[in-house]
């Protein structure tokens, strides 16, 4: 990856289009399921969503060597697919943007009132 391709994100692109054509090739079911695996993981991202790539590359992995094998969505993911995202990310308490925000404004918000720990 060189320089521009970071500036620009043209490689994330790239990697994006790959992986949404592997997705395409999948059954109904396990498209489904990865579309909702999308959603759920990409509030564990940070700014450009780099830190997903490989998280994003396993779960689709996973999802067409199950799809190869026979196996349905829910024998493999269960009904939680939010909770294996969660996992997927780090665990149950992998902090999500909302966290950064949230401890962001706390942090402003105690040095304005110019408490400790701002």
């Amino acid at each position: 990856m060189n320089f521009w391709e970071t500036i620009t994100g043209s490689d994330l692109t790239r990697e994006w289009k790959t992986f949404e054509a592997r997705a395409a090739a999948l059954p109904a079911d396990h498209r489904a399921a990865w579309e909702e695996i999308k959603v759920h993981l990409l509030s564990y991202g940070d700014f450009t969503g780099r830190n997903l790539m490989p998280i994003l590359d396993g779960a689709l992995g996973l999802l067409e060597e199950t799809a190869s094998e026979g196996q349905s969505v829910h024998e493999v993911l269960g009904d939680d697919i939010g909770g294996f995202c969660a996992a997927l990310a780090g665990g149950e308490g992998a902090r999500n943007y909302r966290d950064r925000w949230r401890e962001q404004l706390n942090r402003n918000v105690a040095r304005k009132l110019g408490r400790p720990g701002g």
